[in-house]
């Protein structure tokens, strides 16, 4: 399948290109390998079940469809909370790249996950973890 094959009235006209570099750039995520290396790699900073408390970062539980910088009583830096990312699992997978770069000024201090795939298996886990 190509852009090509999208090129009709699937998608909004002026959309169809940054949509589709979106979905043809993000890998599918496998869920249970996303768990663990957010266990191994998230956990030290951020919970994510349901009423978790905030640690170093904040809890992430309904982080998808949030915007940036607003869960009650943390302190984000300026630039998260100015940023207004709505999160979806496209911009999460972009931002978990290179965070420093995603929100300059961000006060997260973790270099990314710099493989496509550990991207898209974090942000299986995260999207579902996040809902349960």
């Amino acid at each position: 399948i190509t852009a090509r094959d999208f090129s009709s009235s699937l998608l909004p006209r002026e959309n169809t290109t940054s949509h589709l570099t979106i979905i043809m750039s993000m890998p599918a995520g496998d869920a249970a390998k996303g768990e663990k290396l957010f266990k191994s790699r998230c956990t030290q900073c951020h919970t994510i079940e349901a009423g978790g408390a905030s640690k170093t970062g904040p809890n992430l539980h309904g982080l998808i469809g949030r915007t940036s910088g607003t869960v009650p009583g943390f302190k984000y830096s300026a630039a998260n909370k100015n940023r207004g990312v709505v999160w979806s699992p496209e911009t999460l997978f972009e931002y978990l790249e290179n965070p420093k770069k995603y929100i300059p000024g961000t006060i997260m201090n973790f270099a990314g996950f710099k493989k496509e795939q550990d991207r898209a298996d974090v942000v299986a886990y995260i999207a579902h973890a996040s809902s349960q």
